[in-house]
């Protein structure tokens, strides 16, 4: 892609049992996973969350899926649109197509192929980029959800994995505490919590940061940045702002 932002979800799914068996999946894949069962409600969540892909069931009360995604693009709004449905027609899958949908999965489904299906509308945004992410000299494999660095395998959890993978894509700026919550976890998320700094602080040990190498740093006041370490130890960040306050001496 570059691999935009791409952890947090829109289920709108009507069928509470359905409805929990896929949260339940995507977040032990580490999504944030927001949960409806109307298109209104739909409506009003993707206006006031900035999601990366809608899962969009099309036999739902209210507005039905088509109407519900055809709204959404009316509104500006360009996430990937992903329409689950029982219905196998080829009419069907055409007007969700045309209606704005970016794929189509027909129910009953392999929750294996819906992971597939997400993966391929995250990779698809503007520009394409390998499913291997690299920052120095840390390798993430987006589509295994493994990290390594060096030689050295790195243990994650989903969680630790979703916040280090949204590092990554957004190497080299800085991000705040709000776009971290808003893309790794859900709407759940208790923004007055340590949370996020438990899980920084648990990647930091992973990352081996005590070797010498930090690649996570805090930026006081506005958020982390991670970035490649230059030589001597210090990010390449760092290295540059120190370059540029260098001053030469009077002669």
């Amino acid at each position: 892609m570059p691999y935009d932002t791409t952890m947090r979800l829109l289920l709108v799914e009507d069928d509470p049992r359905i409805a929990r068996f896929v949260t339940r999946g995507l977040q032990e894949q580490g999504y944030a996973v927001d949960v409806v069962a109307n298109g209104d409600d739909a409506l009003y969540q993707a206006e006031i969350n900035d999601y990366d892909v809608v899962i969009l069931d099309v036999m739902i009360p209210g507005k039905d899926g088509f109407e519900t995604c055809r709204a959404i693009r009316s509104a500006g709004k360009r996430m990937a649109i992903l329409m689950l449905t029982a219905r196998d027609a080829v009419e069907d899958r055409i007007r969700g197509l045309d209606a704005g949908a970016d794929d189509y999965l027909t129910k009953p489904f392999e929750f294996g192929e819906l992971l597939a299906r997400l993966r391929a509308l995250l990779r698809r945004p503007r520009e394409l980029q390998p499913a291997k992410l690299c920052v120095g000299d840390l390798e993430l494999d987006t589509a295994s959800q493994t990290a390594r660095r060096g030689s050295s395998t790195i243990p994650l959890t989903a969680k630790e994995y979703a916040l280090l993978e949204f590092l990554v894509r957004n190497a080299n700026r800085v991000v705040g505490r709000s776009e971290i919550a808003e893309h790794v976890w859900d709407e759940s998320f208790d923004p007055f919590s340590n949370l996020i700094e438990v899980y920084v602080n648990r990647l930091r040990r992973k990352l081996g940061e005590e070797n010498g190498k930090p690649l996570l740093q805090t930026r006081r006041g506005s958020g982390y940045i991670l970035c490649a370490p230059a030589e001597g130890g210090e990010t390449k960040s760092e290295s540059t702002a120190a370059s540029r306050s260098v001053r030469k001496p009077h002669v």
